[in-house]
């Protein structure tokens, strides 16, 4: 890449509007937010799922599918709320398994 394309591709990135944006509340509420199905990956390799909430675990699977929805029902779309809803809802899915597993596991093959 030549000095005048990075340069071109800098100016894109770092124009007036997106700087704009990293300021509002539109940014920062998803940003922030991504904590949650980044402690639920890292709980799926690290916790034992006897230490998973059944209640809770639904909640958050419920919580996620709503605001996967308000994200698309917002204008502008917020695509980073969206993607970050999507994430979690695949993590808590995957400790609602864990969760099934350990807890109904003998019942359900018996």
């Amino acid at each position: 890449m030549s000095s005048s394309s990075a340069w071109k591709f800098a100016h894109q990135i770092f124009n007036k509007q997106n700087l704009k944006y990293v300021f509002t509340t539109h940014f920062w509420g998803p940003a922030s937010n991504f904590g949650l199905p980044i402690a639920a990956i890292m709980d799926i390799r690290n916790k034992s799922p006897e230490m998973i909430s059944g209640p809770m675990t639904g909640s958050l699977i419920v919580y996620s599918l709503v605001f996967m929805r308000y994200s698309l029902a917002v204008r502008p779309v917020n695509y980073l709320l969206f993607a970050c809803h999507l994430l979690n809802e695949g993590a808590q899915l995957g400790q609602a398994y864990r969760y099934i597993k350990y807890n109904y596991g003998d019942k359900i093959k018996k």
